[in-house]
């Protein structure tokens, strides 16, 4: 009867901890990547994840801080907002329902920190005159937290707990308030998102995982020959990461073939952010779109548009990281040590290199030298 006894307090201290840790892995300072997942409902189709922390206080952040400027900058952010970025945030997990070519794409943005929530909404009722508030689930929901953009929802938010903060519209913040109290499934729950958590690298410093519906790349392909080698691919993963001075990517994706994983990395790599508006909105992965005609004049005018106003320096060493990577997994890693010497005696050596990330931070367009 004792050892029966004691067998049932075991068992009962075992569940109680593990409860303790499940509730735990949402805190400020103990969540995860993979925890924060559990906030974003499972009808998302698009995940990104920011490590915060781990972000502002690698090396890179830290010598851009010691610049007057950007640390007069940074000081202001605090004083206004009463947070420090780099103390007191941990992650920024944004869902997005949808598909990657659709336009009724709808999200929300969870922010884990740690805050006092008396002197933030003090702060947000004096910068938002028309505030409302609404009850939902015994959770207050605050409506017209910003000024909405014509034809758009007035943002919405609400304070899930003392380490977590969501925003979005008053139906995705509901949505997210209905998985954080456990009446809908969250995101690590959907089959298709699933497969995709498995592949990605989810102790980056920034990771996503998107979801491709069936047909849509066929149907890009047919319009856009550029993209056949990429039909029967699902979804797609990518993840950046700095640690020990090392700057390591990933970019995989699922049901496509290696040539498929080599093809989809190296025109990501080589394109960045200068994708066509049309073909992006299709696939997301396309440089550009030509319709015939004069392809001579649709390619220089392709250049003048996308290339001509960036940095010739970013885009030589963008080709550089793409060639000596051979734009898989497996290549990368192999020419990581070229890569991360060219990034750090080059990129952050140049100035258009620290440019790029200053524009980045102050949200201007950047002034190039080598342009």
């Amino acid at each position: 009867m004792k050892n029966h006894l004691r067998i049932g307090l075991v068992i009962l201290i075992a569940t109680g901890l593990v409860s303790c840790v499940e509730q735990g892995g949402l805190k400020a300072g103990t969540a995860t990547g993979k925890s924060m997942l559990k906030l974003i409902p499972a009808s998302a189709r698009m995940v990104f994840m920011v490590d915060i922390h781990r972000s502002l206080t690698a090396d890179a952040v830290t010598k851009a801080l010691k610049d007057e400027k950007m640390k007069q900058k940074y000081d202001g952010f605090v004083k206004m907002a009463g947070l420090d970025p780099m103390k007191d945030i941990y992650f920024l997990a944004v869902g997005l329902s949808g598909t990657p070519a659709g336009n009724e794409r709808e999200g929300a943005i969870i922010v884990n920190l740690r805050y006092d929530k008396g002197q933030l909404l003090a702060k947000l009722k004096l910068v938002a005159k028309n505030l409302q508030e609404e009850t939902y689930n015994g959770l207050t929901v605050y409506k017209n937290v910003d000024a909405a953009k014509p034809g758009k929802m007035a943002p919405a938010g609400a304070f899930l707990d003392d380490s977590n903060i969501v925003l979005g519209t008053d139906k995705t913040v509901r949505a997210v308030i209905d998985v954080y109290q456990k009446k809908a499934d969250s995101v690590d729950k959907s089959p298709e998102m699933k497969k995709l958590f498995k592949l990605v690298n989810m102790s980056a410093n920034v990771w996503a995982a998107v979801a491709i519906p069936p047909g849509m790349l066929k149907q890009a392909a047919d319009k856009n020959p550029m993209l056949k080698d990429l039909v029967g691919v699902t979804g797609l993963t990518l993840s950046f990461d700095y640690a020990n001075k090392t700057l390591t990517t990933e970019v995989q994706s699922l049901g496509g073939t290696k040539e498929q994983n080599k093809t989809l990395a190296e025109r990501l790599i080589v394109t960045g952010a200068t994708i066509d508006a049309a073909a992006a909105d299709k696939a997301g992965m396309v440089s550009a779109i030509f319709s015939g005609g004069n392809p001579e004049e649709e390619l220089l005018e392709w250049y003048r548009k996308n290339l001509r106003p960036l940095s010739a320096f970013s885009i030589r060493q963008a080709n550089r990281v793409a060639r000596i990577g051979s734009g898989i997994v497996a290549a990368l890693q192999q020419a990581l040590d070229k890569i991360e010497r060219q990034y750090v005696e080059e990129v952050l050596a140049s100035y258009d290199g620290n440019e790029g990330i200053a524009a980045f931070i102050e949200r201007r367009k950047p002034v190039w030298k080598d342009s």
